[in-house]
């Protein structure tokens, strides 16, 4: 089962999730209307879409997916391509690197080719962006079973970073937190279409046991904050 709905209809796609994350993107990397952006694992690029009209980019920005959505950003010019293989032809050097919630899908062997190449294909002053779940004190709201897998995750995402930080220790450690409020009923409909990846091996009927779960466990509206970690590498 593919990952298609992880930003559909969920806060990752509101205007209001996209425009901060931007704004704390812009923060960590100097941009203009000349940078050249590519966007590793970019899903409907609705984030580089808003990022190409916000600094009125010259070159359409790349986003690389495995999942070609039909409702993807025109914005952006979409590539169905696995991103090693992308980067090891490509002779085209950016001024970021974007790898937002994607990372944690590769082997660690394919982490180290992929950053490898990523580098390479930096210009002088440009930054690889690496953005996870926060492994620690994670609010995602969740039901037993679904916690469970979600800090098999995590741990695994902890041995990620450590990884990367050994591979480049002069990278720097940020935090991006977005703030939720959400109706139970709607977030109940992302645990259905399976939002984010610890629940694509759920079975129909474990997905409504943790629904049931989730409407004992918490109030009509839920309030959470998101809360991601942000790895910079430079050139």
């Amino acid at each position: 089962m593919s990952l298609k709905n992880w930003d559909n209809k969920t806060w990752l796609s509101s205007k209001k999730y996209i425009h901060s994350f931007n704004r704390f993107l812009l923060k960590q990397v100097k941009l203009n209307s000349n940078s050249y952006i590519l966007d590793v694992g970019c899903g409907r690029g609705k984030i580089l879409g808003n990022l190409s009209t916000k600094l009125r980019l010259r070159k359409k920005p790349i986003g690389l997916d495995v999942e070609q959505h039909k409702d993807r950003d025109r914005r952006i010019v979409f590539k169905k391509k696995d991103a090693i293989r992308f980067l090891k032809k490509s002779e085209t050097r950016f001024d970021l690197i974007l790898i937002k919630q994607t990372i944690h899908f590769l082997k660690f062997s394919e982490i180290k080719k992929l950053l490898f190449y990523c580098k390479k294909r930096l210009n002088l002053n440009g930054k690889i962006i690496i953005f996870t779940l926060n492994t620690s004190k994670n609010e995602i709201p969740t039901f037993l079973s679904f916690e469970k897998k979600l800090q098999i995750s995590l741990n695994r995402d902890k041995k990620i970073i450590r990884l990367i930080s050994n591979l480049y220790p002069k990278r720097k450690l940020k935090k991006f937190t977005f703030k939720v409020k959400i109706t139970k009923k709607k977030y109940n409909e992302m645990i259905k279409n399976r939002y984010i990846s610890t629940l694509l091996k759920f079975s129909f009927k474990e997905i409504l046991k943790g629904i049931h779960e989730i409407d004992n466990k918490f109030d009509r509206v839920l309030k959470f904050n998101d809360k991601l970690i942000c790895i910079i590498i430079k050139k």
